[in-house]
């Protein structure tokens, strides 16, 4: 499974620890950077990890930034990303479950140990099938207002 990985400046040393929890765990992760703790603008981080998860070229995105709210924005402009803003492991399975969401944002101030918990949860739902949910993910896939 290909995962990708951008951040802000505030995510600089979690994505190198996440990076490497991943792979550990058989995981093929890609960094969309930046490797700097320079104040960056993160919407452009977002967006390259976004398109690569929009044209399939990865599974799954994770983007980091202080709040995890930002990134989250920037993912959500992207036709074809649902990117979700998670802060526990509940969260993360209702997203992938009920919303089939394909990036997972985070907050730099959690502990890398909550991010792993979530992360796992994350890659591990499967999306459910169920008539309502397919119903409402349609609906977001063809909102064009």
């Amino acid at each position: 499974m290909k995962i990708g990985i951008a951040n802000d400046h505030h995510g600089v040393t979690i994505n190198k620890e996440l990076t490497n929890y991943l792979t550990d765990k058989g995981y093929d992760v890609y960094n969309y950077g930046p490797e700097t703790t320079e104040p960056v603008d993160y919407p452009i981080y977002a967006f390259k990890l976004a398109e690569a998860v929009s044209n399939k070229t990865l599974d799954y995105g994770i983007v980091i930034c202080n709040t995890g709210i930002g990134v989250s924005i920037a993912c959500n402009k992207v036709k074809g990303v649902r990117c979700a803003k998670v802060n526990d492991e509940w969260e993360a399975k209702m997203t992938r479950q009920d919303n089939d969401a394909n990036v997972l944002a985070l907050g730099s101030r959690l502990t890398p140990d909550e991010m792993h918990k979530i992360i796992d949860v994350f890659l591990t739902t499967e999306c459910s099938m169920e008539e309502r949910h397919v119903r409402r993910r349609n609906l977001l896939d063809n909102y064009n207002g």
